[in-house]
């Protein structure tokens, strides 16, 4: 019996230089993109709108923090606002890459973030606040990277980088709490 050849799990290099040139206006999103853009791009927008009511609650946290605990707590609160920081460039410069546009308009911000703007009355309350949000957090991109499966690689791998990080930021922030209500 003679044997066949495998089928070669790549397209031929013809194939693969005569599709890169079509469409050239498309950027980074070829044919063989499989999710459905309209949608990620709105749970991107969505996402950048919870990275940036993040970034902003964390601010006024940092400047508010007050009492004999406060300059450890405002570092940190500090260090999560950069870091949410970089996951909303993160995400902006995806949603660019997929031909969409970032929203960062004010206006309904808070309607399509996921998280809530609370301002926290005191350390311990701003630090269970931030807790909330990075719960939610957590929640929010964990259903998105299980939407998006493997249908977009590339934008998988940078929300379970930003959900890595957000579990830390959970994980500081329950031991800050612990340690404030002992």
């Amino acid at each position: 019996m003679a044997k066949t050849a495998p089928h070669p799990f790549l397209t031929d290099i013809k194939t693969l230089r005569a599709r890169a040139r079509k469409h050239i206006e498309d950027g980074a999103v070829t044919a063989g993109y499989q999710a459905d853009r309209t949608v990620v791009i709105k749970l991107l927008n969505e996402a950048l709108a919870t990275e940036l009511v993040c970034i902003l609650r964390y601010k006024r946290h940092y400047f508010m923090a007050s009492g004999i605990h406060a300059d450890a707590v405002a570092q940190e609160f500090l260090q999560h606002a950069n870091e949410e920081q970089m996951h909303a460039d993160q995400i902006a410069a995806r949603i660019v890459q997929l031909k969409g546009e970032p929203n960062f308009s004010p206006d309904g911000m808070s309607t399509r973030s996921h998280a809530e703007y609370v301002e926290g009355s005191d350390l311990v309350d701003m630090i269970r606040e931030d807790l909330v949000a990075e719960r939610i957090a957590i929640d929010s991109y964990g259903e998105m990277i299980r939407y998006i499966g493997d249908k977009d690689p590339t934008t998988r791998r940078m929300l379970e980088g930003i959900l890595a990080m957000e579990e830390e930021h959970a994980e500081d922030l329950s031991t800050l709490l612990e340690d404030l209500t002992c």
